[in-house]
């Protein structure tokens, strides 16, 4: 599938869908104003901006040189930030139809997916802060509190499944 003009492509954000027109300077204060929001809740600024750019896009579906354009930073910016966004699992890459370039999608429910991928994300630091309790005893201070944070960690765990079969009964019932 071709590529379209990053500007041209939100000219018509919600246009398709029977929405309001939003013009092209709406969805960049849009996205500025999401990635300030995600960057201060922890995000990278440039993944920030990257993955709001996305979301606010109307296929969810940008190439590097329209994410390039459309947020007027360098190709080696874009690259980093869709390199971390994957890592979390807040877009995935796929390769154009017929062609060699590389496209950025963003899921409609992504959060849901990077934010409950909880066994994956949280192995590693329960596996560390157990390794840490076997070092440092369980009766120390820092091993008691190495213990009390494997345990939150695993109770977030066992809890994301009952988080994650309320989301999907919500989402049927909206």
């Amino acid at each position: 599938m071709p590529s379209r003009p990053a500007a041209a492509a939100r000219a018509h954000l919600a246009g398709s869908r029977g929405g309001p027109q939003v013009t092209h300077r709406e969805s960049h204060a849009i996205v500025e104003r999401l990635g300030a929001a995600l960057s201060t809740a922890g995000f990278p600024p440039m993944p920030s901006r990257v993955f709001a750019a996305l979301l606010v896009d109307e296929d969810g579906r940008m190439t590097s040189a329209e994410l390039t354009e459309e947020l007027s930073v360098s190709p080696a910016a874009v690259s980093g930030a869709v390199r971390y966004l994957t890592h979390v699992g807040l877009l995935r890459r796929e390769r154009e139809r017929g062609g060699r370039r590389d496209v950025f999608v963003v899921l409609d429910d992504a959060f849901h997916g990077a934010l409950t991928n909880t066994d994956q994300t949280y192995a590693g630091m329960i596996q560390a802060l157990a390794d840490g309790v076997e070092h440092l005893g369980a009766g120390s201070t820092a091993g008691a509190r190495l213990q009390l944070s494997r345990e939150f960690l695993e109770f977030v765990t066992d809890e994301m499944s009952g988080i994650i079969d309320r989301w999907e009964a919500y989402k049927a019932a909206r």
